[in-house]
């Protein structure tokens, strides 16, 4: 256990230095603690990790089901621990919520799958996984969007992370209805949460040794808003001068990650611009099922799709694509400190993917979810053996 506490420290580091000038010293003291700590002991230890599942809404329960097979397969050292919360199958509840908060504090670390929100307003504005996440501090969802080898898309070969920050923005459900036929939405942005997340996607290229971190905005519409937000990535950019700074408005970087996603490396943005970028750069390496995603507190970590999708008409036909949640479910373990096992279950769904033969119908294929989840467990073997 002591080294998944030198991984919780060092996310903690990220996000809890005091004042502007503490932020350069304590990236570089917070990367080599972990790294220290992470050599300090074998990975392949004795007994198990407690994690939260939260298999949540539409193919969820299906891909928690491929992540627990493959885990029993690989004889993964971690222990479940199962609840559901979901406002479309009638499990939510004040009580439940707070059994999964509290699961999830004791834990610290989840994996959850999509938890759908309903459209219509029943007299709360949050939805419980806005609640969940809010509850919980996660501030920054990360996205990385690389290509699988063996699987062409238009763009191969792609290697990019989208951060978001999601607490806060156009996602502060504040709206009301001043006059009749009139409705105010309120976009919250604040500098110290802005200052949070421009620290940890600095903090994060450097750590991951990515050299440009390109800040998305609209600041030229919302000049106070998104003008704060990029004011306040220019102030962090200047305390790390190796990595290069670049901003971009929001529709451009659209077509640009259309036209020539390469140029791009780590992108930083609000937070209802993160989730547009998120579901269209996993669009460009295969779409919802391939890319992993995940969500940091300074004390909790969430693993999850990148691309937040139910997947609701797939529901008990066992077509889904497990590629994202096992992909997850293998960057947990490396969180875990148990890069023995994330590596040996992300080199089967990369060789399932690399040899072609079984492929779900979202690749172009016609295998099932069984399938692939059979292939994964066929590849699994002793890493670097």
């Amino acid at each position: 256990m002591a080294a998944l506490s030198g991984v919780r420290w060092l996310t903690r580091a990220l996000v809890a230095a005091p004042n502007p000038g503490a932020w350069r010293s304590l990236s570089i003291s917070a990367v080599a603690h972990a790294a220290s700590r992470s050599q300090a002991e074998d990975v392949r230890v004795e007994g198990a990790f407690p994690v939260t599942m939260l298999p949540g809404d539409g193919v969820g329960p299906e891909l928690m089901h491929a992540v627990k097979e493959v885990f029993k397969a690989a004889s993964v050292p971690v222990e479940f621990q199962e609840h559901h919360l979901s406002e479309v199958q009638n499990m939510a509840s004040e009580e439940k919520l707070e059994q999964v908060l509290s699961s999830m504090k004791e834990n610290k670390v989840a994996i959850i799958g999509k938890i759908h929100t309903p459209m219509e307003y029943k007299g709360e504005l949050a939805s419980y996984d806005m609640r969940l996440r809010r509850k919980l501090d996660l501030f920054a969802n990360v996205v990385h969007v690389k290509s699988l080898p063996g699987y062409k898309t238009r763009h191969n070969n792609l290697d990019l992370v989208i951060i978001r920050e999601q607490t806060e923005g156009e996602y502060s459900s504040l709206e009301h209805e001043s006059a009749r036929g009139v409705i105010e939405c309120l976009k919250i942005v604040t500098r110290t949460k802005s200052q949070r997340i421009a620290k940890f996607a600095f903090d994060y290229a450097t750590k991951k040794g990515r050299s440009k971190v390109t800040a998305v905005h609209k600041a030229n519409i919302m000049k106070l808003g998104d003008g704060l937000f990029l004011q306040c990535c220019e102030e962090v950019a200047e305390l790390y001068p190796k990595i290069k700074f670049e901003t971009m408005i929001i529709d451009n970087c659209c077509m640009q990650l259309v036209q020539n996603p390469y140029q791009f490396d780590v992108l930083v943005m609000p937070n209802l611009y993160g989730n547009i970028i998120d579901n269209l750069a996993a669009g460009l390496v295969g779409g919802a099922g391939v890319v992993p995603g995940e969500s940091y507190s300074a004390e909790y970590a969430v693993f999850e799709t990148g691309a937040r999708h139910p997947f609701a008409q797939a529901v008990g036909r066992n077509i889904a694509n497990p590629t994202a949640m096992l992909l997850s479910a293998s960057n947990m373990l490396r969180h875990l400190n148990l890069e023995y096992h994330s590596n040996l279950i992300a080199d089967a769904v990369k060789k399932v993917i690399k040899v072609g033969k079984v492929r779900t119908r979202d690749m172009g294929g016609y295998s099932t979810t069984t399938d692939f989840i059979k292939s994964v467990i066929g590849h699994l073997h002793p890493y670097g053996g």
